[in-house]
């Protein structure tokens, strides 16, 4: 059965929610599993962050990867969930999976993509600060969110809140580069348009530095810190050590 917890009344204004963010992000809810709908990038990455996710996962708690669901018996909170592109293979991987996004109509898309599949995922329309503490997660996935925040080191704080002991948070944003200014805003918005412009915001990026000071601030650990960089001849996708565009976190 897929649950959806209705939104707050408003957000907090000490909180972690943009309104502007939502404003943007409610105008493409309708676009999340349509091609060429604004989403097209994260899908041709989503492969690629859904292995990273797994390897990291399995390791962490001693899973088989070969197995056909090697998340069976892991909890997992998706936080900035979208329309569900992590939250549903996750779940197909076993995991039992909690997933929440702030913005009402994005929920409401991920919740009716959900029932088409057949997957029993638990979304709510929350920010991550409503969410309660006394039952928290093995492992939180928060992918390209933490840029569109308005408090990323008390973001940060929130998630671990939401951690059990001895879990692994992993978190993907946009390092604030010259080159992420170019290739994220300006190629990727106003040159290729692969994403709707004003997406991002480029003094929002998070350097790594800046995400492991507001990790260790709440006990936290980087213990892995990876590139995700395209390839623009093959326009295939890889991870590295490169991190001055795209980057993914291990926190412990």
């Amino acid at each position: 059965m897929i649950a959806f917890s209705p939104p707050p009344a408003s957000p907090s204004p000490d909180g972690t929610t943009r309104p502007e963010e939502l404003r943007h992000f409610a105008a493409q809810a309708k676009d999340w599993w349509v091609s060429g709908g604004g989403y097209d990038v994260l899908h041709a990455i989503n492969p690629l962050r859904l292995s990273y996710i797994r390897e990291q996962l399995c390791q962490h708690f001693g899973l088989d990867t070969a197995a056909a669901q090697p998340l069976m018996g892991l909890t997992v909170l998706d936080v900035g969930c979208g329309g569900g592109l992590i939250a549903e293979p996750l779940s197909r991987l076993g995991a039992a999976v909690t997933a929440v996004d702030a913005e009402p109509a994005t929920v409401t898309v991920a919740v009716a993509h959900a029932a088409e599949q057949g997957l029993s995922i638990d979304y709510r329309c929350s920010a991550v600060e409503d969410l309660p503490t006394d039952s928290p997660f093995d492992a939180i996935i928060a992918l390209e969110i933490i840029e569109h925040v308005a408090n990323p080191a008390l973001f940060v704080a929130e998630l671990a809140k939401r951690l059990k002991p001895g879990g692994l948070v992993i978190i993907s944003t946009l390092n604030r580069t010259t080159r992420s200014y170019l290739l994220g805003v300006v190629a990727a918005e106003r040159v290729l348009r692969w994403v709707q412009v004003g997406t991002h915001r480029w003094s929002q990026f998070v350097k790594p530095s800046e995400l492991a000071a507001a990790a260790r601030n709440v006990g936290l650990t980087m213990d892995q810190l990876t590139g995700l960089t395209l390839n623009p001849l093959s326009r295939t996708w890889s991870l590295g050590q490169d991190v001055a565009v795209n980057y993914l976190a291990v926190l412990r």
